[in-house]
């Protein structure tokens, strides 16, 4: 058998260095038009987005890269919800008076 080798001791470990600040994210480009502030809601799913705009009653809507401007007159959008893609694939949005479908808002020019 073979003699063994003596260990050397262990050398003391560096301390950690301290982190560097986390940078906060970049807020996401604004995809709606101009002149409508900040929106209240925002959401996505599948190829749709949109945002809320109460103060102007306006939703934005964008889907395969076209944005509309909707009235929403007056409901208070507050979430959405897809049709099945075997069905039209349009958006039903949930508001304070119940589902109110995209197709039932008035498309601003």
């Amino acid at each position: 058998m073979k003699p063994m080798t003596p260990m050397k001791p262990l050398e003391p470990l560096e301390p950690m260095k301290p982190m560097e600040p986390m940078r906060p994210m970049d807020p996401p480009a604004q995809w709606w038009p101009d002149g409508l502030g900040h929106p209240a809601a925002t959401g996505s799913q599948n190829d749709l987005r949109y945002a809320y705009f109460p103060d102007s009653r306006r939703l934005a809507v964008q889907t395969r890269g076209t944005t509309k401007l909707y009235d929403t007159a007056d409901h208070r959008i507050s979430g959405v919800s897809q049709r099945r893609q075997n069905n039209d694939g349009g958006a039903t949005f949930t508001s304070q008076s119940g589902d109110v479908r995209l197709e039932d808002l008035t498309v601003l020019d």
